[in-house]
């Protein structure tokens, strides 16, 4: 019952008329920028960090909360409409929507992806209304050299999960574990690796690394790479799904829940594998195989659209419970809470109870909200596809230049923004991913002070790691993500 109690009481927090304004605000931007391809809610959710630092916490984290869900949904739309996904997660959907677009099913595709995407996300916020405070109360007992263990395990997983190749993942890991060794030494107090700067004590800005890699490399990644696309746009039939639509997607919905719910738990997350495992699912359990990569079969949208929310949702819970993120957006409100002094891991529920539950509780309210604004103002959604590209871009580098700025009024950092953008615009070009840097680069203080706390508890004895039980089983579950994918390869290849 202290469950309900606490979901009720952030019920009643989230349901004030600012705090849903925030939701509605969010939900609205995250649908805008799903709709919009190549921006996605990353690049979002840091463009918009520096404004927000003078907005109250609970509702800063309700408009990031409403961004990143809300760009779920919309996401689905270009899919369908003009086979450009806006979100990786997003590619599967596209797949089998754009042939029901062509087909004159349009309608059907982004009713079933919106309604799915509506069941799916409900369905990963009960879990993670009840999981998450299970999961928390047993991390309380973890010590530092648990807790150093669990960072390397989530610089594992993020640098493999996220990029195009280990090796890719790892450097990119390494840039951010570099950046956050820059600054004041926790311990000694003497100044590192800042080159005689005195902006570079404090260390170097989240906010800064995120608005940089996302927002200001993404733009000048279109401005300079990408030559004008002439897109061709369906025409949208009316949303509607008829019986047969409805007995077809039902099945679907639940299945997908199920599938995407474990890989947004785990601190190896990410929507675009249990995507591709809806659609496998769904092409082999359905009875119109002929459908599928012709017409398009509905299966193939309402199953990865829904697997799609399900993870989405469910990165939350590594997110609040361990202050793992999972995903690009999910590292970047790790920064949004540290902003605010907030560190996310196993105390939050009992030092920030009011917070994250009306967080909580603003994930039912926004689903809720976006089923609203997806399937009557569809059309609406489909009119930003004709915003000009170079209106678009132009206007994100001059809020994020602006927003930057605010932030200490130094023209330093504007130098150092756009130098990170420059450092993520050739990693973009080279397919190096952007988030494990984010990652590294707050995660990394947080290791090393795990490290130095385990090794003062093992005397300076690195076998502290392997005498404790749950030390050691992350020791192993580390060994095995390193080496088993190898194995496998070695394996494949040999026969």
């Amino acid at each position: 019952m202290d469950t309900f109690n606490q979901l009720l009481q952030g019920f009643i927090t989230a349901g004030t008329p600012v705090n849903l304004l925030w939701s509605l605000l969010g939900c609205t931007i995250g649908t805008a920028v799903g709709v919009l391809p190549g921006i996605g809610p990353a690049t979002a959710v840091a463009m918009l960090l520096p404004i927000t630092l003078q907005v109250e916490v609970t509702a800063s984290m309700i408009f990031f909360a409403g961004i990143y869900y809300g760009a779920m949904y919309g996401g689905s739309t270009t899919s369908i409409l003009l086979n450009t996904p806006g979100e990786a997660g997003s590619m599967v959907t596209a797949m089998e929507g754009n042939k029901m677009a062509k087909s004159g099913r349009a309608g059907a595709a982004l009713a079933t992806a919106a309604i799915g995407s509506f069941v799916a996300g409900t369905i990963a916020t009960v879990v993670v209304t009840f999981g998450a405070p299970v999961i928390a109360e047993y991390a309380v007992r973890l010590g530092p050299p648990e807790y150093f263990m669990l960072m390397v395990l989530a610089f594992c997983t993020v640098s493999a999960v996220l990029g195009k190749s280990t090796l890719r993942g790892l450097t990119a890991l390494f840039i951010g574990l570099s950046m956050g060794l820059v600054g004041i030494d926790q311990i000694s107090g003497t100044a590192r690796y800042t080159l005689g700067v005195p902006e570079m004590m404090d260390g170097i800005d989240v906010v800064l690394v995120a608005v940089g890699l996302f927002a200001v490399a993404e733009a000048l990644h279109v401005v300079l790479f990408e030559g004008r696309v002439v897109e061709s746009q369906n025409k949208l039939s009316r949303v509607h799904m008829s019986l047969s639509d409805w007995k077809r997607s039902f099945p679907a919905w639940i299945r997908a829940t199920f599938i995407g719910l474990p890989f947004g738990c785990i601190p190896a997350g990410g929507s675009e594998i249990p995507t591709f495992l809806s659609y496998a699912t769904e092409k082999k359990l359905s009875k119109h195989q002929k459908e599928f990569g012709t017409t398009g079969a509905i299966e193939g949208v309402a199953g990865p659209e829904a697997a799609n929310n399900a993870a989405i949702t469910a990165t939350l819970i590594p997110l609040l419970t361990l202050g793992i993120p999972t995903s690009n957006t999910t590292a970047i409100l790790l920064g949004a809470f540290q902003n605010y002094g907030i560190q996310p891991g196993p105390q939050l529920f009992d030092s920030n109870g009011a917070l994250v539950w009306a967080l909580i509780a603003s994930l039912y309210i926004g689903n809720v909200m976006l089923l609203i604004l997806n399937l009557p103002l569809v059309g609406l959604w489909v009119k930003l596809l004709k915003i000009p590209k170079p209106g678009l871009y132009a206007g994100i580098l001059i809020f994020a230049t602006v927003g930057v700025y605010g932030i200490r009024q130094s023209s330093f950092d504007l130098f150092l923004l756009y130098a990170i953008g420059l450092l993520g615009l050739v990693m973009r070009r080279f397919d190096f991913p952007a988030a494990p840097v984010v990652v590294g680069l707050i995660l990394g203080p947080l290791a090393e002070a795990q490290l130095r706390n385990a090794m003062s508890i093992g005397e300076g004895k690195w076998s502290v790691f392997l005498d404790r039980p749950m030390s050691l089983t992350l020791v192993i579950v580390v060994i095995a993500v390193l080496v088993l994918p190898r194995l496998v390869k070695l394996v494949q290849r040999m026969r």
